[in-house]
């Protein structure tokens, strides 16, 4: 397992050190979660595993979609009552053959919903009633009534449209006052929304030309650590956003909703 130093880059301009440990999986990952147990379980091209992040070793609990060899799982996060959550895309990004999922502790797989195209950002409200999930393309933030009991969800409304001159939405977190923060893929910024009214409340400016998605970490919960990429970007972008595809900190004046395990 190599190890390396990196900077930590952060919008206060406090270079942090932090160490950088690889852990090869042998196919993207869309996304990755805390387990109760100290693994990792992670969502990838061909299914959900579990990594025992000291020993390296990993081992498929869930292969889904083997007769969608062009998808692959997107964004996800575990919900309150330790079940995780995640999402499939087509590849290409053009067809609507994704689906979200949610696995509970015990192995079963329930599918929430399906004709999703890009799965991105999910996040639950204060209360846990309400679930937040993102297609991108549709450039809305859809509310479900959240079952903590059973991980079942209803009563679909849409909650936010996010104009198009402020970018895609993408990964997205949310505060315990109730907020919603949203990274914008091509809008070089973080974006916070007051769900209940569908309005937005903040354009925060992040050096990064694709903001890819955001959680609340630090003491107390008050730090965003914001993540970019630089897919599709031209030289003249990158000449222009040199830092993105850096990992950045953003100290704010709220409390974020903790980032929950699985199991």
């Amino acid at each position: 397992m190599p190890l390396r130093q990196v900077a930590l880059a952060v919008l206060d301009q406090v270079p942090v050190l932090v160490r950088d440990e690889q852990l090869p999986v042998g196919e993207p990952v869309g996304c990755i979660a805390p387990t109760k147990t100290g693994d990792l379980i992670i969502a990838s091209q061909s299914g959900i595993s579990l990594l025992d992040p000291v020993t390296g070793l990993q081992k498929i609990i869930i292969r889904q979609e083997s007769h969608l060899p062009g998808n692959r799982f997107n964004d996800g996060k575990c919900d309150p009552a330790g079940r995780f959550l995640a999402g499939t895309m087509d590849n290409a990004e053009k067809e609507a053959s994704g689906s979200l999922y949610s696995l509970s502790p015990d192995g079963t797989l329930n599918m929430l919903l399906t004709g999703v195209r890009i799965s991105n950002g999910l996040a639950w409200s204060p209360d846990h009633a309400t679930l937040y999930f993102i297609d991108t393309p549709t450039r809305t933030v859809m509310a479900f009534a959240y079952d903590l009991v059973t991980g079942g969800i209803s009563q679909p409304r849409k909650a936010v449209h996010v104009p198009e001159e402020l970018g895609a939405p993408d990964g997205m977190t949310s505060d315990t006052d109730g907020h919603l923060w949203i990274a914008m893929w091509g809008g070089a910024a973080l974006t916070k929304w007051d769900p209940a009214m569908g309005r937005l409340l903040q354009t925060i400016p992040i050096p990064a030309l694709n903001v890819t998605s955001c959680a609340f970490g630090g003491e107390g919960l008050t730090d965003l650590h914001i993540t970019s990429a630089r897919k599709g970007m031209s030289d003249e972008q990158i000449s222009r956003y040199p830092l993105t595809g850096g990992l950045f900190r953003l100290r704010t004046d709220v409390k974020g909703m903790p980032t929950f395990s699985f199991g």
